[in-house]
């Protein structure tokens, strides 16, 4: 897991790095709003704003080679095989047709014990190779996503002996398509650069391959590599960035943040992309990526958040509020001193925007929906040789206000909670909670100063009276130097 997440830790910093230079700067970015420094607002649900993006109603239509596709798709499925049968030798790769037939049964399905990373990180990484095989050869989201769910269960009942497990059929192919379409994206937006920038194909195509190989290797094979095409040129979107640099204070024990609290090295990568602010009804659309990492006693990468537009609906506009509906994916990842969380969901949230002038705006959205699956720590389980943790389903409900002043500070509170119940593991039920309350005050250029305050909370309640209840709590407060950058 920590190799597929710097992976992609790696790859956006590059991201950021490399294609901010002779880029519009000229944006801050905090997850549904950003601040124009020439003194204009601008903000994701805003119908009304002026925005620099061109509205395209559909992508542009490419030829769909279904053999290439299939091909690729099912490589995907040989090679891991082929490695675990000949190289690691392991025990669970001496497949058979016999053993493919016996897991056609309902009653064959299972959980299975693999570490939490491996099923929260590594299936969603596998999920995205079958989603980009068919995406990257003329399919769309839907045709794609199809082709997603197919190579999860192929490999679930025909890839291993073990049991085919439920939770890897959830967990690869959610968050399969969710990555996938994220990287087809990326990088259909960085090679939509460089056909507007011939002097940049080189390096964009690089970049390019980095977020989506399987797209770079089609490339190659169609000869398009560092040229220019049609299909890439037509790209409408927009990226946004923000980097932070600083330190932070936590404290994983009971004992207080301020008495036994320690101190530490702090980053964050936010990403918004935006294919303009009229497309809020196909998928994708519009998301958001959230990396955070900070150094501790047990663990570095210390959230991964994507949220991802599916399909938004504009209720009403009236006075200065503009009203809107969204149906959104999420993922959320923590992991930090006091416990890890991994889960899928899907929410709908209602959100308001309130312009005051040209310089003040008040953002608010809220949000419920259902926990698909989620993965939690549960200290009185073994399952199997390596699985510490329960699995449930349950809801989702979210909060997060957004106050703009002056476009030059921000003040932004952002809560995410939910309650899920065990259905693999101790017979328990959970409760989450992540606040955070932060400042952000631009000094100069894309420069800003940010402070946030906040805490991570999981309760743990055991029908068993022989397993305590328990409440693992992360406070910290974070101080940073910010960077933002608009692709």
């Amino acid at each position: 897991m920590r190799l597929q997440v710097c992976f992609w830790l790696l790859n956006l910093f590059f991201y950021v790095g490399v294609y901010a230079q002779g880029i519009d700067t000229s944006v801050i970015i905090n997850k549904g709003s950003q601040w124009n420094y020439n003194g204009k607002t601008e903000n994701f649900f805003n119908t009304n704003t002026v925005n620099r993006i061109k509205n395209f109603p559909a992508e542009p239509k490419r030829d769909k080679k279904f053999f290439r596709a299939s091909s690729e798709w099912f490589l995907t499925q040989a090679f891991p095989a082929l490695f675990n049968r000949f190289i690691t030798e392991d025990p669970y790769s001496y497949i058979s047709f016999k053993n493919f037939i016996d897991h056609q049964r309902i009653s064959a399905w299972d959980w299975d014990d693999n570490q939490f990373t491996t099923n929260q990180i590594d299936h969603p990484y596998h999920g995205q190779l079958y989603f980009n095989a068919f995406r990257s050869n003329g399919y769309n989201f839907y045709e794609s996503s199809i082709a997603t769910f197919a190579g999860s269960y192929i490999w679930e009942t025909a890839g291993e002996t073990q049991h085919p497990s439920i939770n890897d059929l959830v967990n690869t192919t959610f968050g399969g398509i969710v990555l996938g379409e994220m990287t087809h994206r990326l990088s259909r937006h960085i090679l939509g650069k460089a056909a507007r920038n011939r002097t940049t194909l080189v390096s964009n195509e690089i970049g390019a391959f980095f977020v989506n190989p399987v797209n770079g290797l089609n490339r190659l094979i169609d000869g398009k590599w560092g040229k220019a095409d049609s299909y890439n040129a037509a790209d409408s979107s927009s990226v946004w960035a923000e980097v932070n640099l600083g330190v932070r204070r936590f404290d994983a024990q009971e004992g207080g943040l301020l008495e036994k609290g320690k101190n530490g090295s702090y980053g964050r990568l936010r990403l918004w992309y935006s294919n303009g602010v009229d497309n809020i009804k196909r998928p994708f659309d519009q998301f958001y990526v959230n990396l955070e990492v900070g150094r501790g006693d047990s663990s570095f990468i210390n959230a991964v958040n994507v949220h991802a537009l599916l399909y938004g609906n504009k209720f009403f506009e009236r006075g200065k509020g503009i009203h809107h509906g969204v149906l959104s994916a999420n993922y959320d990842f923590y992991n930090n001193d006091a416990f890890f969380y991994g889960a899928q969901s899907l929410n709908y949230s209602w959100n308001s925007t309130f312009n005051y002038k040209k310089t003040n705006r008040l953002v608010m959205s809220l949000g419920i929906g259902a926990v698909l699956l989620a993965a939690v720590p549960d200290p009185y389980l073994l399952y199997g040789a390596s699985r510490n943790y329960n699995y449930g389903s349950g809801a989702s409900y979210r909060y997060r206000g957004e106050l703009s002043l002056l476009n030059r500070l921000l003040i932004t509170g952002d809560y995410n909670g939910g309650i899920f119940f065990t259905i693999s593991g101790n017979e328990s039920y959970y409760i989450l909670h992540a606040a955070s309350l932060e400042a952000s005050l631009r000094v100069i250029k894309n420069f800003s100063l940010n402070f946030s305050s906040g805490y991570f909370s999981l309760e743990g309640h055991f029908e068993d009276e022989q397993y305590p209840d328990f409440n693992r709590k992360f406070p910290f407060g974070r101080f940073s130097l910010g960077y933002n950058v608009r692709f």
